[in-house]
């Protein structure tokens, strides 16, 4: 069977995967058929549907496990971190375009955890604040605090896709942080930055919207501001 053949084939049959799961209303973590009920269905071989299965667990949109049926997968950022580096590492999009994205979600995901945080997320937001001023002698753990906040902040908004994309930003943040807090040098200037995480998470707690999206502009221009000092 030829390549273009081959390929055409497990296109249709990923094709034949997703419509089954629109049309039978399938919702996360619902079962799928077996590679051989879709195999027999469609009149292709289980090699051709296994690639297919294959391809559609690579991007997150079904979970394939060991020795189980295969189920409807849920909605995962680290397919979007993926495509965002490599867009970056072969210069179809900088660095400051994406920080450009990041600024602007994350202004409205501020404004949406102040409005609809529930008790426990503030909590989580507040906490993460602490621990980076807790932590900040230690960079590694700085860093999954500050990006542990960001992304409490989002799921705090109640909106899943603006979540699962701040989440995708995390490896370049895993980047940026620490070229950032480089410049960062005096007690002073870092006691600012634990400050207006404090100040966010205080906002969104006061259910304050305005001041939550005002202190995280604040944040973010300050920030990109840092991250490009630091790369010079």
């Amino acid at each position: 069977m030829s390549t273009a053949i081959s390929g055409s084939l497990v296109e249709q049959a990923v094709r034949r995967i997703r419509n089954h799961i629109r049309e039978q209303d399938l919702k996360v973590g619902d079962t799928l058929p077996g590679e051989g009920q879709f195999a027999s269905d469609l009149g292709v071989s289980r090699a051709v549907m296994r690639e297919a299965f294959g391809a559609l667990a690579a991007l997150r949109l079904i979970d394939v496990g060991n020795g189980r049926k295969a189920r409807v997968g849920a909605i995962d950022g680290s397919v979007m971190a993926a495509s965002i580096d490599h867009a970056v590492a072969t210069a179809q999009v900088t660095t400051a375009q994406v920080w450009d994205v990041r600024r602007t979600l994350e202004l409205r995901t501020a404004a949406l955890a102040a409005e609809n945080r529930s008790d426990e997320d503030a909590r989580a937001i507040a906490d993460h604040a602490a621990c980076m001023a807790q932590d900040g002698n230690d960079l590694d753990k700085l860093i999954g605090h500050d990006i542990a906040f960001h992304q409490a902040v989002a799921r705090a908004g109640g909106n899943a896709l603006f979540h699962q994309i701040v989440r995708s930003f995390e490896q370049l943040m895993r980047i940026a942080v620490p070229t950032a807090w480089q410049t960062r040098e005096t007690p002073l200037q870092r006691d600012a930055v634990f400050a207006v995480h404090r100040n966010l998470a205080t906002a969104i707690a006061d259910r304050d919207a305005a001041a939550a999206a005002t202190l995280m502009e604040a944040h973010f221009d300050k920030s990109i501001s840092d991250i490009f000092d630091g790369s010079r």
